[in-house]
């Protein structure tokens, strides 16, 4: 059955309404791809599917609780597949590439992360948010377990090691959502200062500081 059916069909029984919800989410998400975070309308989208704007809200009540929901199914993905592509005693930078490359791919997971805390978070309901963080747990104690196999880290040491990545991974990536200057004729000093805050390198580089950094702490208390 197609996103358009089960979006238009009447939704009675409780199967039913959770068929047209995934596919609402289904067109939410290709929108979200189309137009990005700040060009997302909540009323453009129930005209671009059909759906009468009353019966929209009765899904998702703002906007952001739309996203926050757009994020969880973009970080339970995105963990899933960062997850499946670790192997046994990776080299840090190894493990680094890979967190960064499985995130970068995922074209809703890093655009969401990024605005989670400082925007999405701040219009929706408490036991919402707090169903959002309980997810949020389970896929960092998922990830934290492979790490520990991956990196040969404690459980201790691989739950800060993922943490901690989040917060880098957030912090070197910001800059990509600005405006794009590939196609521009820059200055040579314009262009060095850009390369020097190119998202990948910065990332990989420093997550490879505080992943041997972690581990030489542990060395040092034993």
């Amino acid at each position: 059955m197609s996103s358009v059916v089960a979006i238009n069909q009447r939704a009675r029984s409780a199967d039913q309404k959770a068929l047209r919800r995934h596919a609402v989410l289904e067109a939410a998400e290709t929108y979200f791809l189309e137009v990005g975070y700040e060009a997302f309308s909540m009323s453009k989208l129930a005209k671009k599917i059909g759906l009468a704007k009353g019966t929209f809200y009765l899904y998702f009540q703002t906007r952001e609780e739309l996203f926050l929901t757009l994020y969880e199914q973009s970080l339970i993905r995105w963990s899933q597949v960062f997850i499946d592509g670790l192997s046994d005693s990776m080299t840090s930078e190894a493990y680094a590439q890979k967190l960064f490359s499985s995130a970068s791919a995922d074209g809703t997971f890093l655009p969401l992360l990024i605005r989670l805390e400082h925007m999405i978070e701040h219009n929706v309901a408490i036991p919402r948010l707090i169903s959002s963080k309980q997810v949020f747990i389970k896929q960092v104690k998922a990830i934290a377990e492979a790490t520990s196999i991956s990196l040969s880290l404690s459980e201790a040491q691989a739950i800060e090691v993922v943490k901690t990545m989040g917060v880098l991974l957030i912090g070197a990536t910001q800059g990509d959502q600005g405006p794009s200057l590939d196609h521009e004729e820059l200055p040579e000093d314009v262009q060095n200062l850009i390369a020097s805050f190119s998202s990948e390198p910065l990332f990989i580089k420093n997550a490879v500081r505080i992943i041997e950094g972690i581990r030489m702490e542990a060395v040092a208390n034993i």
